[in-house]
């Protein structure tokens, strides 16, 4: 059930778009998703503040860039900057997956994913920087769909197509992890 929540917020993206597209051809059927996205990342956040008395720190941060980039798209009335966003907030992401490398002593992946699985030294770097070339491929695909095809297009590789292959490249990372994670030894081993 969490797992659908946690989509709450696209579900609502792609339906606003679809059903105002459906009763509406002026153009505008993004802007009312993109409304739509920011209203169910809100109540996404609120409904875990009231159930758990706490919020995740990426649905925090969710909702933040969602009501600013969301806000700039609605403000700005531009059907390009929200197609351009996604590709800026992709290549943002692989930004920092890189540039965690550099700054600190882990790396964003080691530092999201240390306390559930235990691998070596070498797989972390490995590992984010995997990461950090998805989301700059990711960047550049987008810009490859959002320039070859129409916005309705656009809006289903948006929700479908990245999601997706977010889904792939996931399995394909446990994959890879599988071979590398080390086993705790029972107590009685030991």
């Amino acid at each position: 059930m969490k797992f659908l929540f946690d989509f709450f917020p696209l579900i609502a993206f792609y339906a606003a778009y679809q059903i105002y597209k459906s009763y509406n051809d002026d153009g505008k059927a993004i802007f009312v998703a993109t409304g739509a996205i920011i209203i169910a990342t809100m109540i996404q956040v609120a409904y875990n503040w009231f159930k758990h008395r706490k919020v995740e720190k990426m649905h925090i941060i969710t909702v933040v860039l969602v009501t600013l980039f969301g806000g700039l798209t609605i403000a700005l009335q531009d059907p390009a900057f929200i197609k351009w966003k996604v590709t800026i907030v992709n290549w943002l992401f692989g930004i920092v997956f890189v540039g965690s490398h550099f700054i600190g002593k882990k790396t964003i992946a080691e530092r999201m994913l240390s306390n559930a699985i235990e691998v070596s030294d070498k797989i972390w770097p490995r590992l984010n920087m995997g990461w950090a070339l998805f989301f700059i491929s990711m960047g550049f695909l987008n810009i490859y769909v959002f320039m070859n095809y129409d916005e309705e297009a656009w809006v289903g590789f948006k929700v479908y197509g990245m999601l997706g292959l977010t889904f792939v490249f996931v399995v394909i990372q446990g994959l890879y992890l599988s071979r590398h994670i080390i086993e705790e030894k029972p107590a009685d081993e030991e």
